[in-house]
């Protein structure tokens, strides 16, 4: 069975310690962490913090994994820049540094996956489109030269490295993470998938439950939001179109025993009250 965890990304108001302890009391098993320039920053970290955030997860029972989407911690300009596919090498070593980063504080935390995406590539260019999936493989090549170190840091640390694919950015469907895999070559075999259900709705990679079955040997961790189809807008269950028992289901069918987070990243002005109702939603729909 896998374990139910939220995202800080929708607490972003609290602070960690008080986050696990909101979870905890509401029943989720696991935390997803964000850091941020208010949670467990990568270019501030208090390592006697860290000591406390691993002792008091291990001592609630709750899994903990990393997310790498804060979205101005490198520019406070601009979301989520730079990128492994900046024209510029030393803005792309600036994001290698921080998913570095992000690795060496998962195996500090004793979390068990740190998630990741592509980034936007110059001029909205999209390397996974429907009958187009490898154009550009100038972006693909620079795409795989930035992850090859972090996969190899992760490897070292013993911690799995997973990827998302994000609307909206170079890699924004399930399709084109099985080509980065392949275009990886043997450093794709340690490259897990983080698969939103939200974003098959918004990609229109439908059904979900089906995605779940092809990618299941894959797959290692997993975010719940709702979707409407052909938009990029994570909304609680129920104000979408995701079928949430058929997606429950195919990953109890497919035997995921991983981290299935919910993300509202949208809800921190609401976030108690929004976990708590996400998971009697999710309850309800596991007929639990």
């Amino acid at each position: 069975m896998f374990r139910l965890g939220y995202n800080t990304n929708g607490l972003a108001h609290h602070r960690v310690l008080d986050a696990l302890e909101l979870v905890h009391a509401l029943g989720y098993e696991a935390l997803s962490l964000t850091p941020d320039v208010g949670q467990l920053d990568p270019f501030r970290l208090d390592p006697e913090e860290v000591a406390r955030v691993r002792r008091r997860a291990e001592e609630l029972g709750l899994e903990l994994t990393v997310e790498t989407g804060a979205r101005y911690l490198l520019d406070p300009l601009r979301k989520h820049a730079p990128g492994l596919l900046d024209p510029e090498r030393a803005a792309r070593e600036r994001r290698i540094d921080l998913l570095c980063r992000h690795v060496d504080l998962a195996a500090d935390l004793g979390a068990s996956v740190v998630s990741v995406w592509a980034g936007a590539a110059p001029g909205g260019a999209v390397g996974d489109r429907r009958g187009e999936v490898g154009a550009h493989p100038e972006l693909w090549e620079r795409l795989c030269a930035g992850l090859r170190p972090v996969l190899a840091r992760a490897v070292a640390q013993g911690v799995q490295l997973a990827f998302e694919p994000e609307p909206g950015m170079f890699v924004e469907r399930p399709e084109g993470y099985v080509t980065l895999v392949e275009r990886l070559g043997a450093d794709g075999d340690a490259l897990g998938l983080t698969l939103d259900v939200g974003h098959c709705h918004a990609t229109r990679d439908l059904p979900v439950a089906d995605v779940i079955r092809r990618l299941a040997n894959r797959l290692v961790l997993v975010q719940l939001d709702d979707c409407k189809d052909g938009e990029h807008l994570h909304r609680m269950f129920g104000q979408g179109d995701l079928d949430l028992p058929a997606a429950l289901g195919a990953l109890l069918e497919v035997g995921f025993d991983g981290v299935a987070a919910v993300e509202l990243s949208r809800d921190s002005h609401r976030g108690p009250e929004a976990a708590r109702e996400a998971l009697e939603r999710l309850r309800a729909a596991l007929g639990a």
